[in-house]
């Protein structure tokens, strides 16, 4: 009695007796949805808030920047429109979200973590995403408008446009996607100032601008090193190198810090006793330092998580919140 041979399985890309395999690399496949949760957790209500990305709120803090380093936001008159600036950036920043999400859910299904997003797991639908993002827009438009100053509409209808356009065919463009994200993180800045009608430094400016720079370029660095092979999940990603994203952060850090330093020798000039604004120049470079750390290890895909879980650096921005507030209101 002879033995036959057990038949060899047929996978993907190997060849049967129907036909030859194919050569050609597969597009990474779509990972399952992950299994809903049960009770109100699992619920459309909680996955909507999810949607929002409520955690993310705490970039929209750059919105005090510009009255802070003015030394205005203690007063009622320019402390309620930066408030109301703060709501509002948030309703704008979670519209964007779901309309990002609903436009990436295809590409979110194949990532590892992104598949879990309430809009990507199925549990909103896209309709009903990008229509709670319409009534977002039309109500933060409106109340800025009405409840601050026509300036501040102005800046946030230039966040979502240029938020949207990213959302759309921007992200797909390199440098030109770093610079769009970046220009979030600066339009929060111009927002706060806006709102109350503040005078922004070009030294602010700088600053802002060069430190959003140094984050976002961070954060794809750290996509690049954690995502690796998956990079098909953000297109751009094919068309860095990591010493290319090394270099950028690099010299973002490098301007922020000039910036930072001149705009503290020139505050210094006005203190009489302790130049805390100069002195505010150590924690400032410190901190940038203690973040390049985690950008260079790959871990800042998630800036806000980094902050607030780096207990040096919170102790870093405190200190630094500390030395350049003394400085700003005893100038």
């Amino acid at each position: 009695m002879s033995v036959q041979p057990e038949p060899t399985p047929v996978t993907a890309g190997s060849s049967s007796a129907l036909g030859t395999a194919s050569a050609t690399p597969a597009e990474p496949a779509l990972v399952p949805p992950p299994p809903r949760t049960p009770g109100w957790r699992g619920s459309r209500p909680w996955a909507v808030v999810r949607a929002l990305r409520p955690r993310q709120w705490v970039k929209n803090v750059l919105v005090l920047a510009a009255p802070l380093a003015a030394g205005e936001v203690f007063h009622w008159a320019v402390l309620r429109p930066t408030i109301v600036a703060f709501l509002l950036f948030c309703v704008c920043a979670s519209g964007v979200y779901l309309v990002n999400d609903s436009i990436d859910v295809e590409e979110d299904r194949r990532h590892p973590r992104k598949r879990f997003r309430p809009i990507a797991a199925g549990l909103v639908p896209r309709p009903l995403a990008v229509g709670l993002a319409l009534v977002l827009f039309a109500f933060a438009l409106t109340t800025a408008a009405l409840a601050t100053r026509p300036a501040l509409a102005g800046v946030l209808g230039a966040y979502v446009v240029i938020q949207l356009a990213y959302c759309l065919f921007l992200k797909n463009q390199p440098v030109i996607d770093l610079a769009v994200v970046a220009s979030g993180f600066l339009l929060r800045g111009i927002a706060g100032g806006v709102a109350a009608g503040l005078l922004l430094s070009q030294w602010f400016l700088l600053v802002a601008a060069f430190g959003s720079l140094f984050m976002v370029a961070g954060k794809r660095y750290s996509e690049l090193i954690v995502v690796g092979d998956e990079a098909a999940t953000r297109k751009t990603l094919r068309e860095y190198s990591a010493s290319y994203l090394r270099f950028v952060w690099s010299l973002s850090a490098g301007v922020a810090c000039t910036a930072y330093s001149l705009w503290a020798f020139e505050m210094a000039e006005t203190q009489d006793d302790v130049p805390w604004a100069t002195i505010s120049i150590a924690p400032f470079v410190l901190a940038i330092l203690r973040y390049a750390r985690d950008v260079d290890k790959g871990a800042a895909g998630a800036p806000e998580e980094i902050v607030m879980h780096d207990r040096v650096l919170l102790v870093l921005g405190a200190l630094w919140v500390l030395t350049v507030g003394v400085g700003v209101f005893s100038a």
